[in-house]
């Protein structure tokens, strides 16, 4: 029997919410059963009784009591002997509702998601409060950047909070500190990339910014994470700004936290 998720999302209760539709009655019992793909760990999930002519339904799965490890889990439907790969045609991405389950504070953030191959899995990452970049850019001399905090439990209002764009690096050390903005849960902030060069003349380097909100106890990374692009230092690119000669550029590490790099 072929199942197909027509709709698939992970609600802010942290609740699997499925839509299926099968080529045959979904009659009697079954098992969804997740398994992890790196370490072949299973969870089970008994489904139903369904009535003995239904062909679609709407299932509800609370992920929290299941204990799952981060990582990437594929998505089964078992029934007695017979186990197969749960197809979808819900690619399971909105970025409007990903920030919208980002408001809240987590430990770990859960997203369902259609494999390349056209199945369903689900995606199991730790959450921790951070700066989510939206946009990023070089202009007039000025590095901006722009987003939303993600996982820091801030009402997404009209109130503003006292802020600050730190950026800091290494060997010789140095750290510059600007205002930024935050309503809400939006930020902005700009910072002179003259600045910048003056902070460490004549040595190239890499800055490490963070966002610094009175309201939070820890500064906030900024990066890119909520979206369904990973990899970002191999696919985004940013072309280099020079100041007095010096070339001057964003980029994102491997864990697509993002950098500003000095030189080279």
């Amino acid at each position: 029997m072929r199942v197909i998720v027509t709709d698939a999302e992970v609600t802010l209760a942290d609740v699997l919410s499925l839509r299926v539709a099968a080529d045959a009655p979904l009659a009697g019992h079954a098992d969804l059963v997740l398994r992890h793909r790196a370490t072949g760990t299973e969870r089970r999930v008994p489904l139903g009784p369904f009535g003995t002519e239904a062909r679609d339904a709407t299932l509800a799965v609370s992920l929290a009591p299941l204990s799952l490890d981060p990582g990437r889990w594929d998505a089964y439907l078992e029934r007695g002997e017979t186990r197969s790969r749960i197809h979808s045609v819900d690619p399971g991405f909105s970025l409007d509702r990903l920030e919208t389950y980002a408001l809240g504070r987590r430990t770990l953030a859960y997203r369902c998601y259609r494999t390349r191959t056209g199945f369903l899995a689900l995606r199991v990452d730790r959450a921790a409060p951070a700066a989510e970049v939206r946009a990023v850019w070089f202009r007039e001399g000025r590095f901006e950047v722009t987003g939303v905090l993600a996982f820091t439990g801030l009402d997404d209002d009209e109130s503003r909070h006292e802020a600050r764009l730190a950026l800091r690096r290494s060997r010789p050390d140095a750290a510059l500190t600007v205002g930024a903005t935050v309503q809400g849960v939006r930020f902005h902030a700009a910072l002179s990339l003259c600045d910048v060069l003056a902070a460490a003349p004549e040595h190239p380097g890499t800055w490490e910014p963070s966002l610094e909100v009175d309201d939070l106890a820890e500064p906030l990374r900024l990066g890119s994470w909520l979206d369904d692009v990973d990899g970002k230092r191999r696919r985004l690119h940013y072309p280099a700004a020079r100041i007095d000669g010096v070339p001057i550029r964003p980029r994102y590490t491997l864990d697509d936290e993002l950098r500003i790099e000095v030189g080279g």
